[in-house]
């Protein structure tokens, strides 16, 4: 008998777009009990369903135990260990998926340049209202996302009476950029934490990118720039306008809201899904049992766990 609690069952895992977005911890302690997880700091402790969380953030001054990671691993949940201001990003959990058809799709339309194009376009398609796209470059495409992008920061910026200037930040150097730069810092970091949980929950690579290439976490650049103009970038001129007195913090409790409102998970879901796969999920597909097949050369599969010497082959 393996000793310690015995790990959920996939079918008692909540999909990942039923979850709720994230939980930031800082200065505690996190272990476990039974399949829940517990947070303790000198304000006392409390308890996270771990079944039911999109991602963990873990901010300075935070120690986990190795039960306590192996119930995220378990539960397909999503670790990140954040730096200071809570601006990086360093780590991820397992897939809830078990079959890999999205991940085979991506990897084949990443492959194709048509294809590769033709995801790309849909998804710059999704930002433009009623514009077709269809016969766009990518040069064209990056032109037109460029003068969204700035028009949209003026917006807010009018909308929010905050001083604007340009989209500037120093990864090594957080402080030094003015209070919306650090928003925006923040909130863009909130976003790309939720939509790279959704990405290997579905057990999409997230370096195989259709528009951002190159970087381990491209394909989820490429799916968080789909929302950035509904969530981070009004949140972050929000919050500026607020005066708070932590603006890191106050981005983060904002985005979580944004979020929710949003049904970003729930969004984030079904747009990988539309791009790689035309349609939703059947549930064996998205749970599913760990059933391993052999590839046959062409597009057939045979069973795994087979000794095919036994059968002759």
């Amino acid at each position: 008998m393996i000793p310690g609690a015995p790990p959920p069952s996939l079918p008692e895992l909540s999909r990942v777009q039923d979850r709720a977005a994230f939980v930031y911890l800082e200065h505690a302690v996190v272990h476990r009990d039974g399949n829940a997880l517990t947070a303790r700091d000198a304000r006392g402790t409390v308890y996270i369903p771990a079944a039911s969380l999109a991602a963990l953030l873990l901010g300075p001054g935070t120690s986990i135990s190795q039960q306590a990671m192996v119930l995220v691993a378990e539960c397909a949940s999503t670790v990140v260990w954040v730096g200071e201001k809570g601006v990086r990003y360093y780590a991820h959990g397992r897939t809830l998926a078990r079959g890999t058809r999205l991940l085979e799709a991506q990897a084949r339309l990443v492959s194709n340049r048509n294809e590769r194009l033709a995801v790309a376009r849909a998804m710059y398609g999704m930002r433009f209202d009623d514009e077709g796209v269809e016969r766009m470059t990518m040069q064209q495409l990056r032109g037109r996302e460029g003068a969204r992008v700035r028009r949209r920061y003026r917006d807010e910026a009018e909308r929010t009476g905050v001083d604007w200037k340009r989209r500037e930040y120093r990864p090594d150097d957080f402080s030094s950029a003015d209070p919306v730069n650090q928003a925006l810092s923040a909130a863009h970091t909130a976003l790309y934490g939720i939509v790279h949980a959704v990405v290997v929950s579905l057990g999409c690579s997230p370096g195989l990118g259709f528009v951002h290439t190159g970087h381990d976490r491209s394909f989820v650049f490429d799916i968080a720039d789909l929302y950035k103009a509904d969530t981070s970038i009004p949140v972050a001129f929000d919050v500026v306008a607020s005066k708070p007195a932590d603006i890191p913090a106050a981005t983060r409790r904002a985005m979580r809201d944004r979020m929710f409102e949003f049904r970003l998970i729930e969004r984030c879901v079904n747009d990988v899904r539309t791009l790689l796969g035309g349609e939703p999920l059947a549930d064996e597909d998205a749970v599913g049992a760990d059933v391993v097949a052999l590839w046959d050369e062409g597009d057939d599969e045979v069973a795994g766990g087979v000794n095919y010497e036994d059968l002759g082959w």
